[in-house]
């Protein structure tokens, strides 16, 4: 059944508490909403198959509590992560200026120097108080990717995670294809995500 996949990609989804990175996770893997949805503890990890340009990729998918109190938990978590979306809350201006200290968290645990990464708006069907340039004006000044999206109407949230599997499958060196896997257990570390058991 895994022989028409290309390869297996770690995704993070970092970003503070509330900015609906659950949300962005579910309507991506179920095109699903939760209007409650209750907050990650720890961490909470999905798979999906995408396909990119015919080929089928598989993304396991980590999504990271953004309460202070679990933040301990989340360095074992970056370890060998190709890709990286950083979410804000376009209603809450502090959610974007707290994504320099989240950047600063994937320098210092990222184990992938040309990690790819982008920054996601999210919640813009809301009244919002940041606006689409400010956003853009974050990405560009730290050169990563940019999009804008809402959890609840599903607008711009598969284009975010086809754009960020692009980039990494474009950059040399970021993934292997899983012909190549030879029960190694340094160059496939992905493999170990696919049993959806802590590596911890």
């Amino acid at each position: 059944m895994s022989d028409d996949i290309l390869t297996t990609i770690k995704l993070l989804i970092i970003g503070e508490s509330n900015v609906g990175k659950s949300s962005l996770m579910l309507r991506f893997t179920e095109n699903d909403f939760d209007e409650d949805q209750t907050l990650t503890i720890g961490v909470d990890f999905k798979t999906k198959i995408l396909n990119i340009d015919g080929s089928n990729v598989k993304l396991a998918i980590w999504d990271t509590a953004g309460q202070e109190r679990f933040r301990t938990l989340t360095p074992s978590y970056y370890r060998d992560a190709q890709g990286a979306i950083l979410v804000y809350d376009v209603t809450k201006r502090s959610t974007l200026q707290k994504l320099d200290a989240w950047l600063n968290e994937l320098e210092i645990y990222g184990t992938r120097p040309n990690m790819a990464k982008m920054v996601v708006g999210n919640k813009i069907d809301l009244p919002r108080e940041v606006s689409r340039e400010d956003g853009f004006k974050f990405a560009k000044r730290h050169r990563i990717l940019f999009l804008e999206t809402s959890a609840k109407t599903s607008e711009g949230v598969k284009d975010v995670f086809e754009e960020v599997v692009r980039k990494i499958i474009e950059t040399d060196g970021l993934w292997e294809p899983r012909s190549s896997q030879n029960n190694g257990v340094d160059l496939n570390a992905e493999d170990v995500d696919n049993n959806s058991s802590c590596p911890c």
